[in-house]
């Protein structure tokens, strides 16, 4: 009986665990929704230049999010370690030129715990401009 209770103990724990991750992806991708309301998505690009940022901010579990001196919006869901992004790390960028660019790789650092904590390999950038101010709301 005991070795039954341990075990379904332990799967309900597992479980317990698994269940933050999944509704973290789902969080992520509604919250990415909402940075990008109200605008189309235009052609991708493979760089952006490093002096136009004004801000970043990560969503969790999905994508970097960088807002740009003129209002425009560059989303960049990463080709690999998405699942590392976690919106209290920050981003560590290694750049050899002057700007950001698909082939570019981000360190991430929480500055808790004091340690790396992931790295992702950027993918397009995919450019949101604002919509125009006549453009009916919807």
């Amino acid at each position: 009986m005991t070795r039954i209770s341990i075990s379904l103990l332990g799967a309900t724990l597992l479980a317990a665990l698994a269940m933050p991750a999944a509704a973290a992806q789902r969080d992520g991708e509604a919250e990415l929704a909402k940075a990008v309301a109200g605008r189309d998505a235009g052609k991708p690009v493979d760089c952006i230049y490093l002096r136009d940022i004004r801000s970043t901010r990560i969503i969790d579990g999905t994508a970097i999010v960088y807002e740009m001196n003129n209002g425009l919006i560059y989303v960049n869901r990463p080709k690999s370690g998405a699942s590392s992004l976690d919106w209290t790390d920050v981003m560590i960028t290694d750049t050899h030129s002057s700007q950001l660019c698909s082939i570019d790789t981000v360190k991430l650092f929480d500055t808790g715990v004091r340690m790396p904590t992931g790295w992702v390999g950027l993918g397009d950038f995919v450019p949101y401009p604002r919509p125009p101010k006549n453009a009916p709301k919807s």
